[in-house]
């Protein structure tokens, strides 16, 4: 299995973690140690994916592409973080506590990372589209999912919710076309051997 087919399954598990999460935090599935131990897996192999379809569309995507992918990653990065902290750091500290850390450096941290993520995802988006080698719809999809789920903060979280339940959609979509990359590539790349003499 090749980088295609890893980051593409990487991007089918992100796909999944992100239903689930939503799903818990709408009281759809039980809080349990296990639910909120997977939660911030979700950034980190929608990471990975983002690798993956910047690899096969870096050729067409341009300096945009790079822009968007540099800015993608490190809010999805600084999304893992966030979310490691949410679900390992934060039930262990008191309630003033996490709202004095809320108000001061770490609140602004979050806020820094939401905006960074926010113009990755539109930034890298806008290149995906661009390159043509991406479904238009599902990188739409992931686009507009991810603007209420850059702004976790900001807005409504039935809005929030429903935004990352859309862009696992969108993310799926994308890794199945990363998927099927790695067989065109096998398919259309020549083959090696000894020619026979005459």
């Amino acid at each position: 299995m090749h980088v295609h087919r890893v980051t593409a399954a990487a991007g089918f598990v992100c796909a999944a973690l992100l239903v689930v999460s939503s799903a818990r935090r709408a009281g759809f599935l039980p809080e349990t140690a296990f639910t909120h131990a997977i939660a911030p897996f979700g950034a980190l192999t929608g990471l990975l994916a983002i690798t993956g379809i910047y690899l096969l569309i870096r050729k067409t995507a341009g300096g945009l592409g790079l822009v968007g992918y540099v800015l993608n990653s490190a809010g999805l990065a600084g999304a893992f973080a966030i979310e490691y902290i949410l679900h390992f750091v934060f039930p262990y500290l008191s309630g003033g506590t996490v709202n004095e850390l809320l108000a001061g450096g770490t609140g602004r941290a979050f806020l820094v990372t939401s905006v960074v993520l926010l113009a990755g995802v539109l930034t890298f988006s806008a290149a995906a589209i661009r390159s043509g080698a991406m479904p238009a719809l599902g990188v739409v999809l992931y686009a507009v999912g991810m603007v209420p789920g850059s702004l976790r903060n900001v807005v409504p979280l039935p809005v929030y919710l429903i935004g990352l339940v859309v862009a696992s959609v969108g993310v799926a979509w994308m890794s199945a076309r990363l998927w099927a990359a790695e067989e065109e590539l096998v398919t259309s790349s020549p083959r090696t051997g000894v020619r026979p003499t005459a």
